[in-house]
């Protein structure tokens, strides 16, 4: 017992722990990695210590740290907008104008998923609660995008991720590279394609939020490491093991597997799991009550295993008993322990009401005060994997998604139910799920049918890549031509069939590929059938958005300022960039949705067009892009009744190019809006 007071280094490790979890090993200070982190070049992982490293990875966190200069249009004909009326709900892409003024929360986002992650990273960071994704397994046999040279330019890469047919779809030789077992970068690829997606997703989740990756044997050793790095070990929540159903490695000299992993790690330790089912065997363990409900409580020293303070210094500290006498965790014989958790988590448990003092003998027969960690009955997350025990293997998946659609569509689609217990277990009312390796849309379904159940808003928002199907599947020959194709028609008829249910009528679906093979019968007779589960929805609140927004990932409408390349053959070229940067031929649509994601808002926000101006978010913000003129600014400055410029007003963006010939407007323009105390900038 030293009576030492806090130790400050101790404490700013704790600190950094916090914002770059990737940078601490074993308690210590990972410099290379946390100079790589912060952007330094020319990082090469050499030092000896337990670490993951690969072959690329200091290249991982340049594709990581590069900008881009990406962003998404709009596809108004490829999405649906709730209606009011049922009978016309779904029958028609809604024009432009209702694009605009819908405030659909779900979202399609057609394109490679690393940009597009980047490119959300403004207007969504700390917003989703949920990531659910389901990458590439890495079985030797499946494509994705991984830098193979690593001496490649950005511009190199994006150009032959870029290249296309004829027909402006993607070909896969250019922008998709098999990841064969007979790689020396077998491993290496996998994890450097998965290493930058899954950190920038960590930006994007809130402080409470969780994320759900399913893997099998390949790569669930090395995700676990980088999710641990990424993440923070400490916020690894569990390791789900769920029957699939379906065997692998017959014919070998390997056990036969029928078995996926869900690993689940938080962003921070504000974030819970609720909604657990418990046995009568669990509620008789919880014996204790106070206001909080029934709860039990464990030592606060840790037990067994790794239970020295060398082996977490940090968990090592004084605590003040009732009686205002300091407590270490010392075991048994006088050796130092440490506590089960930090001296800041401690902090926290202690106002959560989460510690108990009691008075136990010690080894001398004598009373003396050791501390509990309270473990409350209510919303207490258990290691229950029977929760995912009764849910159907991917053999129904199948079997569903092919009622769906008339035909074997996608192959190994994840079931439904598995996704919709991920969800509702950590999503509550309003919350936003991600999935960035959408594939047939399983998350798209689940969000929706959940909502109906329980009358829940929760919004989903896909990432799927234009990946071109087999010319020989079925799907192909059925007129989808990518994955994206799938995922957008699976969506369109989960709404329709669930509205067809919420109503009790039966219309035709919106013209669709199924048409072609005459089974609209079949499938209304499928959309009326009660004993499916999804009609056992919630009569009082049948869910409040059941449509989606589409939106394609494309080069901005904005030239781009390059003064590192500027030579005297591109000088010209370069200063009229500077002088008119609105590349020709760009859409006012395209732009309005580039200038609302750069400047922080929301693809979702409802937009309303009214004399030549765009109102974001009731009037939050105004944007002029197609002319500017007195009586144009005059009504921007108009007083509301709140007596501010415009409905809680903030930004104004206009187009530079606007004020061409007319300096005086513009200079009159600024400062109006400066005595206005609006924020106008000019592009």
């Amino acid at each position: 017992m030293t009576g030492e007071s806090l130790t400050i280094v101790q404490d700013q490790l704790e600190k950094l722990k916090q914002l770059f979890p990737e940078t601490i090993t074993e308690g210590k200070i990972d410099w290379e990695k946390l100079q790589a982190t912060l952007g330094k070049e020319n990082i090469e992982f050499s030092n000896e210590r337990y670490v993951l490293n690969w072959a690329g990875k200091s290249e991982a966190f340049k594709v990581l740290q590069q900008t881009t200069t990406a962003t998404l249009k709009p596809c108004p004909e490829e999405s649906l907008t709730p209606n009011p009326s049922p009978k016309e709900w779904g029958a028609t892409a809604p024009s432009i104008e209702e694009f605009l003024q819908s405030d659909c929360g779900n979202l399609f986002i057609e394109g490679e998923n690393l940009e597009v992650l980047k490119v959300l990273q403004k207007s969504y960071y700390g917003k989703v609660k949920v990531v659910c994704i389901d990458p590439p397994y890495n079985t030797g046999n499946d494509s994705f995008i991984y830098p193979d040279s690593f001496k490649e330019s950005r511009e190199e890469y994006q150009k032959r991720i870029g290249e296309k047919d004829e027909e402006g779809y993607l070909m896969k030789e250019g922008f998709f590279r098999k990841n064969s077992k007979d790689s020396g970068h077998y491993h290496s690829n996998w994890l450097s394609m998965m290493y930058p997606r899954l950190f920038l997703a960590k930006n994007l989740l809130k402080d409470d939020g969780v994320i759900f990756v399913h893997i099998d044997d390949n790569e669930v050793h090395n995700l676990r490491m980088i999710m641990n790095e990424i993440f923070g070990e400490d916020n690894f929540v569990g390791q789900i093991s769920r029957a699939t159903g379906t065997p692998t490695g017959q014919g070998t000299n390997r056990l036969v597997s029928e078995i996926d992993y869900i690993l689940v790690y938080s962003k921070s330790t504000s974030s819970n799991l609720s909604g657990m089912e418990f046995t009568e065997a669990d509620s008789k363990i919880y014996t204790q009550e106070d206001l909080g409900g029934k709860y039990l409580t464990r030592p606060l020293r840790k037990t067994g295993g790794e239970d020295k303070r060398a082996d977490r210094p940090s968990m090592y500290y004084s605590l003040k008993d009732p009686d205002n006498n300091d407590v270490f965790p010392i075991g048994p014989g006088g050796y130092e322990s440490r506590w089960r958790c930090s001296r800041s988590k401690y902090d926290e448990n202690l106002k959560r009401n989460l510690i108990e003092w009691k008075k136990i003998k010690n080894e001398d027969g004598l009373l003396e005060w050791k501390p509990y960690l309270k473990f409350y009955l209510e919303g207490r997350l258990k290691q229950v994997s029977n929760l995912w025990q009764e849910i159907a293997g991917n053999k129904k998946a199948s079997v569903d998604l092919k009622n769906l659609f008339g035909l074997k569509i996608f192959d190994f689609p994840k079931p439904v139910e598995v996704i919709k217990k991920t969800i509702s277990v950590s999503a509550d009312e309003g919350d936003i799920i991600l999935d960035f390796f959408a594939g047939s849309a399983t998350t798209a379904h689940a969000v929706l049918e959940l909502n109906k159940e329980d009358g829940g808003n929760r919004k989903f928002i896909l990432v799927q890549l234009p990946e071109p199907c087999d010319e020989t599947s079925e799907a192909f020959k059925a007129g989808y031509k990518t994955i994206a194709d799938i995922s957008k028609e699976r969506i369109r008829r989960v709404i329709n069939r669930l509205n067809s249910r919420q109503t009790g009528t039966s219309y035709d679906l919106p013209d669709s590929k199924i048409n072609q093979n005459n089974e609209i019968e079949a499938q209304q007779k499928l959309f009326t059938e009660k004993e499916n589960p999804v009609n056992q929805i919630n009569p009082a609140n049948p869910g409040s958005d059941n449509g989606f927004k589409v939106f394609k990932l494309a080069s901005s409408s904005f030239k781009i300022w390059r003064s590192n390349d500027i030579t005297d053959e591109n000088l010209e070229q370069q200063l009229e960039m500077f002088t008119d940067p609105v590349r020709e031929g760009s859409e006012k649509e395209n732009m309005l949705y580039e200038l609302i994601l750069k400047a922080g808002y929301l693809l979702t926000d409802k937009i309303k067009y009214k004399n030549k101006l765009y109102y974001v978010k009731e009037g939050e913000l105004i944007l002029a892009l197609e002319e500017i003129n007195q009586e144009i600014i005059d009504t921007v400055l108009t007083p509301a009744p709140s007596g501010r410029a415009g409905a809680g007003l903030q930004k104004v963006i206009t187009l530079d190019r606007l004020f061409t010939g007319n300096d005086q407007l513009k200079t009159n323009a600024v400062l109006q809006m400066k005595d206005a105390e609006i924020d106008f900038k000019t592009i």
